[in-house]
């Protein structure tokens, strides 16, 4: 079986984003790619994450052409490739329809830097990608256009796309998000929310690129 212990970390990854609430039933997709043969590992199409096994996994070029497995990938695939086209640094994608970040992604209004996390962890506000159908290069290219060099946007009237250099980090931009709009949701209802400085957006960033243990 091609690119397994990949298929092994989107597995547990669609899993832990359907444990946390980020994405219903078979809605979201998972992806990652191995910087060895530049593959892409994604969730198949139309199945619950809580029974997904490694071998449901499929393993597609970026092209978008099945190379293996048992079913077809997501349809959300055109979306997932041309990111990893355009952007080297990309190493895993996570996409989302989680509660809060979509109702702000209904409203066409970004997500500011409400909270440290959100700071950290894509450096500024979240940008609304302009609509387009699922499934189409167009969504993918409205997003692409949206994320420029960022890790986060959000799909109008859709969810929420989180990249990252590894699987782990995109989910727990996914994460981030989805909590930073809850938070800016219900404090806007009390007020008007205070934003993390905008002198400090950097230096935070900048912070959380070597966040976490330190691999020898």
């Amino acid at each position: 079986m091609l690119l397994e212990e990949q298929r092994r970390k989107v597995v547990s990854m669609a899993q832990q984003l359907a444990s946390c609430g980020l994405v219903t039933a078979t809605w979201g997709n998972v992806s990652a790619r191995d910087p060895e043969t530049n593959m892409v590992v994604i969730t198949p199409s139309g199945m619950c994450y809580d029974t997904l096994e490694p071998a449901d996994i499929c393993v597609v070029d970026l092209s978008g052409r099945l190379v293996e497995g048992r079913y077809q990938p997501s349809s959300e695939t055109p979306l997932h490739t041309l990111v990893y086209c355009s952007r080297q640094d990309v190493q895993g994608i996570v996409h989302t329809h989680s509660i809060f970040a979509t109702v702000m992604a209904v409203l066409k209004r970004e997500i500011p830097p409400v909270i440290a996390e959100l700071a950290l962890g894509v450096g500024g506000s979240v940008p609304v990608a302009d609509f387009a159908p699922p499934g189409t290069r167009k969504l993918g290219q409205n997003a692409l256009a949206a994320l420029g060099k960022g890790n986060a946007v959000l799909l109008q009237n859709h969810g929420v796309l989180a990249v990252g250099p590894s699987l782990e980090r995109a989910f727990t931009i996914a994460a981030i998000v989805e909590d930073a709009a809850k938070i800016y949701f219900l404090s806007s209802l009390l007020g008007t929310p205070t934003l993390v400085p905008q002198e400090q957006l950097a230096d935070l960033f900048r912070s959380f690129q070597d966040y976490g243990q330190r691999k020898d």
